[in-house]
């Protein structure tokens, strides 16, 4: 399988480009608009057919690149059935597969971060990894104060979702503010401060008890991640 992970210094994004080999079919996963060239070129040298661009919520940290890469490829842009970005080419269910050539992706609904977030599995026939988006992070979870968040859903996505797929699945998130670039479910489930021998309530009162800053470009990201990344 073909795996490159961009890193977008600013946001601290992750960025996921997949496909089952060089000249095949390939995907990408929270695209940032500022790095649209740099994910243009590995499609290019890699001779990659870009299918699909996914994003698995509303950011509010940093624009999408969704529309650009669509302009640019024609790929067919997507997300959660909830989202309330209309721009989109097509929206998922819970539970929906997405195939490219040699490869697919099951949609899970794990809101809590945001109410209209999503997770995608590789390969969900036996999981091979996650790309859990902002709900569930390395060593910690998605803020629950804005777009809707909710800690007592998050904490479902988390531990009642995304925990019961096998310990050996590596997670993927969509940020990480440390340096780490991948976990695993069984290390989430053991090692994460906010859930490890914690209750929902334990967790619910840590997440309602968080005073974050807004995100900097919360104001102009949200409204543009909703145009599909149109300014």
């Amino acid at each position: 399988m073909l795996f490159r992970q961009f890193f977008d210094a600013e946001s601290s994004t992750y960025t996921y480009l997949l496909a089952s080999g060089i000249g095949r079919e390939a995907l990408i996963i929270d695209p940032v608009k500022e790095q649209a060239q740099q994910y243009l070129q590995a499609i290019r040298e890699l001779d990659l057919r870009l299918l699909r661009a996914i994003d698995t919520h509303t950011h509010a940290d940093h624009i999408t690149a969704l529309g650009d890469l669509r302009d640019a490829t024609g790929c067919v842009t997507i997300m959660g059935e909830l989202s309330r970005a209309e721009c989109v080419s097509q929206t998922v269910r819970d539970g929906e597969l997405l195939e490219i050539e040699g490869l697919r992706l099951q949609a899970l609904y794990t809101p809590g971060h945001t109410d209209e977030s999503f997770s995608f599995v590789l390969r969900p026939e036996r999981p091979q990894a996650v790309f859990t988006g902002d709900v569930l992070l390395i060593r910690g979870s998605g803020r629950t104060d804005f777009q809707n968040g909710d800690p007592e859903r998050s904490w479902h996505s988390i531990v009642e979702v995304l925990f019961r797929l096998p310990d050996d699945t590596l997670v993927y998130p969509a940020h990480d503010y440390k340096g780490w670039t991948a976990s695993s479910i069984g290390e989430e489930k053991r090692h994460n401060p906010r859930l490890a021998g914690k209750t929902r309530e334990q967790y619910v009162q840590f997440m309602r008890a968080l005073k974050l800053p807004d995100p900097k470009k919360m104001d102009v990201a949200v409204s543009a991640n909703l145009a599909c990344g149109r300014l």
